[in-house]
């Protein structure tokens, strides 16, 4: 059996180190010859995200793996901002009974209350009377709120959330033509 001496020791390391190099280059030849081209990457600035509930949180994404983590304050409590409601759509005078279409001038209205509400963020919710089944309100809530959340993209507004209650959360009874006329409606939260 031979001596391990450090002369010898010396020579095997570097022949792994040698035969290392070489490997990596001809990986690198190969990787070139193959038409492949190498993309450096973008930087990536964090930034804040205020998820529906109105609370902040730090993200970071390169496209390919990113992360987020919650923003808290010093004292470890998440940072959330004032949610309130900023504005309420009477549905019957932008949504024609049974549809999810906002008339021009309902648009024009709608466009201007985003352009001078300063807001951050809103969630968009829209609600129904009580005049079909709850799964279809559930379905016309969620589109006239959609509807809405469109205008407000189109000035470029940030929408946070979108959310259809149906007639699950009235404003009024639905026992009375005015009290239906009331559930009718979207509501725009804002968080400032």
């Amino acid at each position: 059996m031979a001596k391990l001496t450090s002369e010898r020791l010396h020579g095997l390391v570097k022949g792994s180190a040698v035969a290392a190099l070489s490997l990596g280059l001809a990986a690198g030849a190969a990787f070139a010859q193959s038409g492949d081209r190498i993309v450096s990457g973008e930087r990536y600035i964090p930034t804040i995200w205020v998820d529906p509930d109105g609370c902040e949180h730090w993200v970071m994404d390169d496209g390919a793996e990113g992360y987020m983590s919650p923003h808290v304050s010093r004292q470890g409590i998440p940072v959330c901002r004032e949610l309130n409601l900023c504005g309420v759509v009477n549905t019957d005078q932008h949504f024609a009974t049974d549809s999810a279409r906002i008339h021009a001038g309902g648009r024009e209205n709608l466009k201007n209350f985003f352009r001078e509400a300063d807001a951050v963020s809103y969630l968009i919710v829209g609600h129904t009377d009580s005049r079909a089944s709850d799964e279809y309100n559930m379905n016309l809530s969620l589109r006239r709120a959609n509807a809405v959340a469109a205008v407000a993209q189109s000035v470029g507004a940030r929408i946070s959330d979108v959310r259809g209650y149906g007639e699950r959360m009235p404003k009024a009874s639905n026992n009375t033509a005015e009290g239906m006329a009331q559930n009718r409606r979207v509501e725009i939260m804002c968080w400032r």
